[in-house]
């Protein structure tokens, strides 16, 4: 199911507030863990496996679609989506067809995305056109910045009906964003104007995804719950290496959403080296 959106509405973007403390409550709770190999498995699957590399070619992307297909030796485990520049995204869909492996690119003039909307939107509808079920797109940072949520809504409700059938994750860039109310505004705005799954970073912000953005975020995906019963996606991105970092994440999304929510269609971790880690932690375990 995607996100019907809602009409926006200023008055009710004027009435979000924080608790600023809750982090800080949240925090002292926060305690590292020792992963089971079933957590590990299901990290795993909640693996968005990215290359957006400027020095990407077609046989180092066929090595990444390779390890989604079989991340684990001897598992039939795979991971949750590939995430690819457009030129790789007919060449993925040839290699995963069947696996059920989404199939994800980047869009929106990523990374910054300082782009005129109606050549984002077309953007969009080429990579859906090559095949890609779901759309990183990622939002132009002035409008929150600026307060301007009526601009951010009408970008999001735009790209949104550039996806067609496609599911759209936004990035919002949290890292470029100037204080918690900032994240947690642009998050609900976002999820009114039809996002599916909000992401908290490019990867190339000075500042990527923390455990902080992420738990104002996922505030924001249960305060749109409650107001129209859709709970959307949330993916950290960027600078996630290692598996005590991607269980923080594992953890406030347990917290703030509830264990349910621990799947591929609620959860993806946007990453490149970190599989690497969990594989090592998995065979740790086995010896």
């Amino acid at each position: 199911m995607l996100n019907p959106g809602l009409e926006f509405s200023a008055q009710l973007v004027d009435g979000w507030l924080i608790e600023e403390s809750l982090w800080h409550q949240r925090m002292k709770v926060l305690e590292p863990e020792n992963p089971s190999e079933a957590t590990l498995r299901l990290l795993i699957s909640c693996l968005d496996l990215t290359s957006l590399s400027a020095t990407d070619i077609e046989e180092s992307i066929d090595v990444l679609l390779s390890k989604a297909l079989q991340p684990l030796a001897g598992s039939d485990l795979k991971v949750g989506g590939v995430c690819v520049y457009q030129p790789f995204v007919a060449w993925a869909v040839t290699r995963l067809e069947g696996s059920g492996i989404a199939i994800a690119t980047v869009a929106g003039g990523f990374p910054a995305g300082q782009m005129d909307l109606e050549v984002k939107c077309a953007d969009i509808a080429k990579s859906v056109q090559l095949g890609a079920t779901e759309i990183d797109a990622v939002i132009c940072r002035s409008a929150p910045l600026c307060g301007d949520w009526k601009q951010l809504y009408r970008e999001v409700a735009a790209m949104k009906q550039a996806c067609g059938g496609a599911k759209l994750k936004v990035i919002i860039g949290s890292g470029d964003l100037r204080d918690a109310l900032a994240i947690y505004k642009t998050s609900l705005v976002c999820l009114m104007g039809g996002a599916d799954v909000i992401k908290t970073s490019t990867g190339m912000e000075a500042v990527n995804a923390t455990p902080e953005a992420a738990f104002w975020m996922l505030k924001a995906i249960r305060e749109y719950r409650d107001i129209c019963g859709y709970t959307a996606g949330f993916k950290p991105a960027g600078g996630i290496k290692t598996t005590e970092q991607a269980m923080q994440y594992h953890q406030l999304l347990e917290m703030e959403l509830g264990s349910e929510y621990l799947h591929p269609d609620f959860f993806r971790i946007g990453a490149s080296s970190l599989l690497d880690d969990v594989l090592v932690k998995i065979e740790d375990l086995r010896s």
